[in-house]
């Protein structure tokens, strides 16, 4: 019956389900891993770099994240060709926002932006859906830190911790109990109308680094962790209050790699 109604997706199956906004759902959960971590002092991202041929010439530029604005920068997962399109007119939205009002742009009318254009990919015929999904992370003096989730159907939300990509459910579950919230529902990492009360529990960024470290080992399959094979990336405020954008180099981050096994062989022998 389903395909009937999965070739296009201005259609609805009898069900009520739009078939082709599924399927790149499903694409993006065999994309490279990626982590978010809202901490005290910033936003940590991290993701898994894949490798597809040693013959290739090592990227210049990292291929997973994407400064905006000076003050957002996403991750992805899923199709970086469709990506760049989103990210084009991500950026291209916060320039205006600042010509026009002499100000940086809120970062969660940033991210309703791309999900709105997103969102009509999924509404008019002869089109396809973005097959990927994104984290935002960004700063504004209204709100601090942010991290927001989006996926191809221009769905998005705030989160606190957050996986998208392959294996992501179980990173999630253990975002769940190593994150420190003390919620036991499944939304217990979704941000709130008031974000303060839990702002003790949240981590500093070299802790949310670690974290993020343990997850994509669970969501690796097995692959031992290494500075080619992960990509970690910080925002936090310098002295004058501007975000500062920072991707760990190779040594950075076999040292944050060195850390978690070394507390997880702790944590082992006790």
């Amino acid at each position: 019956m389903a395909r009937r109604y999965d070739s296009s997706t201005t259609t609805f199956s009898p069900e009520g389900r739009l078939h082709q906004v599924e399927y790149a759902i499903e694409a993006i959960n065999n994309a490279g891993t990626s982590v978010g971590i809202l901490a005290k002092d910033g936003v940590v991202m991290a993701s898994e770099k894949k490798v597809t041929s040693g013959l290739l010439a090592p990227a210049r530029t990292s291929e997973k994240t994407y400064k905006l604005c000076p003050h957002a920068t996403c991750t992805v997962a899923g199709l970086t060709a469709d990506a760049n399109i989103l990210i084009d007119q991500a950026r291209l939205r916060a320039g205006r926002y600042a010509y026009q009002y002499q100000e940086p742009i809120p970062i969660e009318n940033l991210v309703e932006h791309v999900c709105n254009y997103k969102q009509a990919y999924t509404q008019y015929g002869g089109l396809r859906p973005f097959g990927v999904a994104f984290l935002f992370a960004g700063y504004d003096i209204h709100h601090g830190f942010q991290l927001y989730q989006s996926d191809p159907s221009g769905n998005y939300s705030g989160w606190k911790a957050t996986v998208i990509g392959a294996n992501n459910q179980a990173g999630k579950s253990l975002l769940k109990t190593e994150y420190g919230s003390s919620s036991s529902s499944g939304d217990e990492m979704k941000t709130d109308e008031n974000p303060a009360k839990d702002e003790t529990e949240m981590p500093t960024t070299v802790e949310a680094l670690r974290l993020a470290v343990k997850v994509l080992n669970k969501t690796m399959d097995g692959a031992a962790a290494s500075p080619d094979k992960l990509e970690l990336f910080a925002m936090t405020l310098d002295e004058d209050g501007n975000c500062v954008h920072k991707i760990l180099n190779a040594k950075e981050v076999e040292a944050v790699i060195a850390e978690v096994e070394s507390e997880t062989a702790t944590a082992g022998d006790s």
